[in-house]
């Protein structure tokens, strides 16, 4: 093997930049894991990709020295995508980092698989567009590893997931072969759906090296709200109040108290309503504030909340200090416990209080 991997890396050094390979101990260090707690591979070199021809080449030679390969975006998963756990190449897809073009006309972001979510929320704003997928790791994750992953977000209720914003992907097979499926419209009835099964296979079967992202117009109005509630059943039963009486926020996130005062412990700040057992953070949005006070009133007339509890957020300060809060949690975890283990868990709604509860026992 080592006879081999050494092959490998003077042909990639001859094709590639030199600067494209590294096998350094502390760099390889790095990648040998991501956000999955308890989990750790052993890379044997680590090449950075900054084209799709960058990708084809390294995976025909690798595919040639029958060596494994681990693709890997901004490192930010939890389900241990991007750790090669058998050794292997961790081809890292971070320097490919551009969003190639933003068509308003099609409403379509066209980027390389590195850009950062957040990046692209940002740069879509200033057309007056949307990107609605949301992670909560939005700022640090990449679009490539949400693609990967299938990744959602607390917009998902109203807006959906990612595999409902991916209309196309250039792509990279094993042998280095690059195919081009989808691109910039909404209707492909022809052949197989290779975008969506593409979408969530954690790099199992491509590695994918062009990303067209749909857009939508952005919401000229939009309000945040924390609501706190006595009982964990108490906040889940409001949710399906609120989905029955057709009331669907642009945002539902639900969280619990343990969750929230570590959160006001690692901020360093007092948390509204410290005695309520769960909280339903909530975004309205809409293109009128009347319309968004329409479906505020609503909620009200529910008589499921008290009107006087609600902390509606007045200044973008006082949203940013809510969402915070929500985002902090797993970095309030680990400054709180040197032992952690995350899982990225799916319960129907139903079954979210005795699944918490259980876990808590």
């Amino acid at each position: 093997m080592r006879k081999k991997l050494q092959q490998l890396k003077n042909e990639l050094t001859q094709t590639l930049h030199a600067s494209a390979i590294n096998d350094d101990p502390d760099v390889l260090e790095k990648y040998a894991m991501d956000e999955t707690s308890d989990l750790k591979g052993n890379p044997w070199l680590v090449v950075y990709a900054k084209s799709t021809q960058d990708v084809s080449i390294t995976l025909n030679l690798c595919n040639k020295f029958t060596i494994p390969v681990i693709p890997r975006g901004a490192g930010t998963g939890v389900t241990g995508g991007a750790v090669p756990v058998s050794g292997g190449v961790v081809l890292s897809l971070e320097k490919m980092n551009k969003i190639l073009e933003i068509d308003t006309e099609n409403m379509i972001a066209v980027c390389q698989p590195g850009v950062i979510t957040g990046q692209l929320q940002k740069e879509v704003l200033q057309h007056g567009l949307m990107y609605p997928p949301d992670p909560a790791s939005l700022d640090s994750c990449s679009l490539g590893g949400n693609v990967a992953e299938g990744a959602g977000g607390p917009r998902a209720v109203k807006y959906g997931t990612t595999k409902d914003y991916i209309t196309g992907l250039e792509f990279v097979l094993a042998d280095g072969s690059i195919i081009q499926h989808g691109g910039k419209f909404i209707k492909n009835a022809t052949g197989y759906n290779l975008t969506g099964i593409l979408i969530g296979s954690e790099g199992t079967l491509a590695v994918i090296t062009t990303i067209y992202c749909k857009l939508i117009p952005v919401p000229a109005h939009t309000l945040d709200m924390l609501i706190p509630f006595q009982s964990l059943h108490d906040a889940v039963q409001m949710v399906y109040t609120l989905l029955i009486n057709r009331i669907r926020p642009a945002v539902l996130e639900f969280m619990e108290e343990d969750a929230l005062t570590l959160a006001a412990q690692y901020l360093g700040q007092d948390m509204p309503h410290p005695q309520a057992r769960a909280h339903l953070l909530i975004q309205l949005d809409g293109d009128s504030y009347h319309e968004i006070d329409e479906s505020l009133q609503k909620i009200l007339s529910l008589g499921a909340v008290d009107p006087n509890s609600i902390l509606v957020a007045q200044s973008p300060e006082q949203k940013e200090r809510l969402w915070k809060a929500r985002r902090c949690i797993r970095e309030a975890i680990h400054a709180k416990s040197p032992v952690f283990l995350a899982e990225d868990c799916s319960v129907p709604r139903s079954k979210i209080v005795p699944f918490l509860t259980g876990v808590k026992q």
